[in-house]
């Protein structure tokens, strides 16, 4: 008993010094929040947008003009992931995509509530403040989740659902980006919220591709000012405490046509995992890129946007 205790003592005190060496550490890079008007003069254009929506002033853009398709990036993430997809889409689509409550020039939830339930509820009254009927659906990861939570929800609304590396199954957690494990441990969370955010982006970005060689500096540039929109720090930190529960049964009753996407070089989510979806949703259609990675739609837009417009193309005709 007595080594038993001698041995839970060390662990104990092995982890305070860990937890209190890297407080230290964080302590000394603080950094605080970049104004909002500063990051709405650098990541805005002429079709950037803002509309109330459940007390929030939601950043979008809309392009081109077609049937609709709503994008939805992922966790840390902003509109600026479709970008690539944009400009294949706008050609025969009206593209409209957003800054998810909690990310981008969105920023936080006035409640802090960063449920699935919440995140579909909200794509509802999106939709409709900006005057859509019927239209197809694609996220990534985060996005992805919510468009089969919101499909299963509102299925009348949908003419195709597209999921890219979407959340929703398993995951491979001793993957995930050190901000995402961070987030859960003790003392740490209180203090990424002040702290510089740039390692945790630059680390998150280069896990998030299946070739950290594709990212461009002002790729990482843009992660980064994003994060520091005021509150943003919080609202991730406020995301990842945010309890889950198995919602997957739900996508064998979904009757949508559906593509699923999916990076073979996936550190976050395994390449397995898309097999997941395509057997629990029926007649879904999979396309492995076997050299991409998480956000394949952002390491190379032009090949995967064609497979989608190809895909909705098909969905629309019909």
């Amino acid at each position: 008993m007595r080594s038993f205790l001698r041995a839970l003592r060390w662990i104990i005190g092995a982890i305070l010094v860990v937890v209190v060496l890297a407080a230290a550490y964080l302590l000394t890079n603080l950094k605080g929040d970049m104004p909002l008007e500063t990051l709405k003069a650098r990541w805005t254009d002429k079709t950037s947008r803002f509309v109330d929506v459940d007390g929030m002033q939601v950043h979008y853009r809309e392009e081109g003009t077609g049937p609709a398709v709503v994008l939805l990036h992922g966790t840390s993430s902003s509109l600026h992931t479709w970008d690539g997809w944009t400009q294949v889409l706008k050609k025969s689509f009206k593209v409209v995509r957003l800054d998810l409550p909690g990310f981008g020039l969105t920023g936080p939830q006035p409640a802090g509530d960063y449920a699935l339930a919440t995140y579909a509820s909200f794509l509802e009254h999106f939709v409709a403040r900006v005057g859509m009927d019927k239209f197809a659906l694609a996220g990534n990861s985060l996005g992805g989740t919510i468009a089969w939570n919101y499909a299963a929800a509102h299925p009348e609304r949908l003419r195709a659902l597209i999921l890219i590396d979407s959340g929703g199954h398993s995951a491979r957690l001793d993957s995930q980006p050190i901000a995402f494990r961070a987030a859960h441990w003790p003392v740490i969370p209180d203090i990424m919220v002040r702290v510089d955010p740039r390692s945790f982006v630059e680390d998150g970005v280069k896990k998030s591709y299946g070739d950290p060689g594709r990212i461009r500096p002002e790729t990482i540039d843009r992660y980064y000012d994003l994060t520091l929109r005021p509150g943003n720090r919080k609202a991730f930190v406020d995301r990842m405490k945010t309890p889950s529960s198995d919602e997957t049964a739900r996508l064998r009753a979904l009757n949508v046509p559906t593509l699923v996407m999916w990076g073979g070089r996936d550190q976050i989510y395994s390449a397995e995992t898309a097999k997941l979806f395509e057997r629990d949703i029926k007649g879904s259609r999979v396309i492995v890129y076997d050299d991409l990675g998480h956000i394949p739609m952002e390491e190379d837009a032009p090949r995967t946007a064609t497979d989608a417009a190809k895909f909705l193309s098909e969905q629309t005709t019909k």
